[in-house]
């Protein structure tokens, strides 16, 4: 409770509202502490917090050997705050002290930030230093409301010829990277962190593998694109919690860069793993669970992060590419169909395309960018809607080619998609260094398309 001084009150000439707000704010704060009550795996049932702590408010826990243990409150079980912890527990039990943290579910976003790497914490791990801003982001700010979102009208050049020619992208746009594992969602990630142009890039690493840190801030981003990025990571070895902190954390700072007035590009891999430590963090609050193992929450949580990215009246807006681990390359698993249906569009890596030697394997056909038709110039639409109809005649007699069935010269038709189709896939084939441009690979496509309706 705050502590003030009765002499300044009665001293000073100042009006009483005045002397009482500078009072409070040099006031003391008592500490608020409760006590560990039971443990079970990772669940801490905690007594004496309920009254005063929230959702999402960080615990310290002090062990038997002294050392001090960060918890996060996920959950209330009557006079109990239930809280899972960020590290081991070994040392913890019954009795030990809980001291709560109220401040703790916000963040201070700076721009000091920009070539920092950071645990799900907000503690600096490389580069810095790195400073709190001064002013307060809840870590779970509301998404903004319906009627403050802006139009995606501005074409964004990504530097991906697949999706500059076919899948368009606007300012603002939030667009899925759908594959299985090992189809090449994190090399296609990564050449979006080098060859987009913005003003700087957020970068969340949720639930992967440690080595992947590396891999993508050194292999991808040159010294002068990692002064301009902001990466977040909590690798899969790390508590649900963590890795759950670290994605709203991520969001928070891309907020931040946005309002400052920056074009932001927020990059995520991946939702899945995301939702993963969501299932975890439910099933630890005894939520009962529903379609493929996951509590309900879950699915209301992930538009929560989802819809704070995308675009916003009067700014860039934060443009957004998240990845999706496909489970068994099931297109309507829980997490996919979820993602797919809060997007702007879907970004779709196929095996057989990777199988065949083709990077990025991006299957243009079954993508889908919902901006497109709002970014792109009546020719470029007119091109698309021909490229399609070609590839969608060439998957037809797939097969049949395979075998060894069809006959060139049987059908003119088909005989123009196999031809435009090897074509394609030679303009689609990118090495992940080169940097491809807008407006050159829609005069490509163009082409290419000249090229087979004059033959």
């Amino acid at each position: 409770m705050p502590v003030a001084d009765a002499k300044f009150f009665a001293s000073s000439d100042l009006p009483a509202h005045r002397r009482l707000l500078e009072a409070l704010a040099g006031a003391r704060v008592a500490e608020i502490v409760g006590r560990v009550r039971a443990i079970s795996d990772q669940r801490i049932a905690i007594g004496g917090l309920a009254a005063h702590g929230a959702i999402g408010d960080v615990v310290h826990l002090r062990a038997r050997d002294g050392s001090e243990i960060a918890a996060e409150i996920v959950a209330f079980d009557g006079p109990d705050a239930i809280a899972l912890p960020f590290g081991e527990i070994s040392a913890l039990g019954p009795g030990c002290e809980a001291r709560l943290s109220p401040a703790s579910a916000v963040a201070r976003p700076d721009d000091s930030w920009l070539g920092c790497v950071f645990d799900g914490m907000g503690r600096c791990l490389i580069g810095g230093p790195a400073v709190d801003g001064s002013r307060d982001y809840p870590l779970r700010r509301p998404p903004p409301p319906a009627a403050a979102r802006g139009l995606t009208t501005e074409p964004v050049d990504i530097g991906v010829v697949a999706m500059n020619a076919f899948l368009t992208c606007g300012l603002g746009q939030r667009l899925g990277i759908f594959a299985g594992s090992g189809v090449g969602k994190t090399t296609l990630l990564g050449m979006l962190a080098s060859h987009a142009r913005f003003d700087a890039v957020v970068i969340a690493l949720i639930g992967e593998r440690g080595k992947e840190l590396a891999d993508f801030v050194l292999r991808y981003l040159s010294p002068e694109q990692r002064a301009r990025a902001a990466v977040f990571v909590s690798t899969s070895d790390e508590p649900a919690v963590l890795r759950r902190r670290a994605s709203f954390l991520a969001v928070t700072a891309a907020e931040y860069f946005r309002d400052t007035g920056r074009r932001v590009l927020f990059l995520m891999d991946s939702v899945t793993r995301f939702a993963a430590a969501l299932r975890e963090i439910g099933v630890a609050a005894a939520e009962p669970t529903g379609v493929g193992g996951y509590p309900g929450s879950v699915f209301a949580q992930m538009p929560r992060l989802l819809e704070r990215l995308g675009p916003l009246e009067g700014t860039s807006g934060i443009t957004a590419f998240i990845t999706v681990l496909v489970e068994g390359d099931d297109m309507n698993e829980p997490v996919s169909d979820a993602v797919r249906g809060f997007l702007d569009g879907h970004v779709l890596l196929d095996r057989r395309i990777a199988d065949g030697g083709r990077y990025p394997a991006i299957d243009v056909v079954r993508s889908v960018s919902r901006a497109a038709p709002q970014v792109q110039v009546a020719e470029h639409r007119e091109a698309l809607r021909r490229a399609i109809a070609l590839e969608s005649a060439y998957r037809e007699v797939e097969d049949l080619l395979r075998l060894g069935l069809y006959k060139r010269g049987t059908d003119q038709r088909t005989d123009r998609a196999i031809e435009y189709h090897e074509r394609l896939e030679s303009m689609l084939q990118q090495e992940v260094a080169d940097r491809s441009e807008l407006e050159e690979d829609v005069r490509t496509l163009r082409a290419i398309l000249d090229e087979i309706r004059s033959e």
